[in-house]
C-alpha cells in the first residue's frame, strides 16, 4: 500500500485495504488481475482488493488480497471492523483481461480470476452492482469511498464510471 497526494491509497498487487470516506482507493495496471471494490453506502466504508490469482489451494500467504477465494472474505472482515454491515455491501469488479493471445487454459488467468471473485462474492451473499471485466486491455480503477463510484481508466481510451 502506498499513499499518494490527494488522499489516494494505491492498493498493490495481492494487497487489500479498507477505509472510510472520503479516501480514494486505486489499483493500477489491472491486466489479468481483478480489482474487487466493496462498498457500504450507509456507513460510507469502502474496500479494494487487487486479486492476482483465483485460488489459494489452502496455502497461507502474507498478501491477504492475492487469491480471489480468500481476498473477498478478508476485505469484508476489515470493512466490518470499520462499522460496515454485510447486508449493505455491494461490489464492483474491474480487470480480468486476457493478456495473451494464446487459448491454452493456463493462460486464461484473467477469466479464472473473474469467475473466482464472483463465486466468492456469491458465497458471501454480496451483490455485484457493476463490472468492467474481460477483453484484452489493461485497466486502472479508482474507488471513491464518498459515493461508491468506480472510475475505470484505459490506455488510449476514454475513462468511464461504473
Amino acid at each position: 500500500m502506498t499513499i499518494v497526494s490527494g488522499g489516494i491509497i494505491i492498493v498493490g498487487i495481492g494487497e487489500l485495504f479498507a477505509t472510510t470516506s472520503p479516501t480514494k482507493l486505486q489499483a493500477l495496471g489491472l491486466g489479468s488481475c481483478v480489482g474487487v471494490a466493496l462498498y457500504d453506502p450507509i456507513a460510507k466504508v469502502g474496500g479494494l482488493a487487487h486479486v492476482m490469482m483465483p485460488e489459494s489451494n489452502g496455502s497461507s500467504n502474507e498478501l491477504r488480497g492475492k487469491y480471489a477465494d480468500t481476498a473477498v472474505a478478508n476485505l469484508l472482515s476489515d470493512m466490518q471492523k470499520l462499522a460496515a454491515r454485510k447486508e449493505n455491501i455491494v461490489a464492483k469488479l474491474v480487470g480480468g483481461a486476457s493478456m495473451f493471445s494464446l487459448s491454452h487454459d493456463v493462460f486464461r488467468i484473467g477469466e479464472k480470476n473473474v469467475i473466482a471473485a464472483k463465486k466468492s462474492l456469491n458465497d458471501l451473499g454480496i451483490r455485484i452492482l457493476a463490472e468492467d471485466v474481460g477483453g484484452s486491455v489493461g485497466r486502472t480503477m479508482l474507488l471513491h469511498t464518498d459515493t461508491g463510484e468506480v472510475e475505470v481508466r484505459y490506455v488510449n481510451r476514454e475513462s468511464r464510471k461504473i
